[in-house]
């Protein structure tokens, strides 16, 4: 919050504070998905078994599943990016 705070003193807008906030997520969330998928596909050979009605490589399931976690990250870190970007920087740093 302090990053926030620091940079909303300096002459940035209300976007800026948008951009980093959905930035530093969208960067997570994609190391996270790219991790994921292949951690998933190196793990297919072992889930094989375990695996009814979808292939284990199902192109489908690979897409979708990673652009429904895209979404919602970007989701989550959306609604508090909002809330600082109405923050009042001098109330909140007086408050800290």
């Amino acid at each position: 919050m302090t990053v926030v705070l620091v940079f909303r003193n300096a002459p940035a807008q209300p976007q800026d504070v948008l951009r980093l906030v959905l930035g530093g997520a969208t960067k997570l969330a994609f190391w996270g998905i790219a991790i994921g998928i292949s951690t998933a596909l190196a793990l297919t050979r072992f889930m094989a078994s375990l695996l009814f009605g979808v292939g284990p490589t199902d192109a489908g399931t690979f897409v979708a599943v990673p652009m429904l976690l895209a979404l919602v990250a970007l989701f989550a870190s959306y609604i508090p990016a909002r809330r600082a970007m109405r923050v009042d920087p001098m109330v909140a740093l007086r408050y800290e």
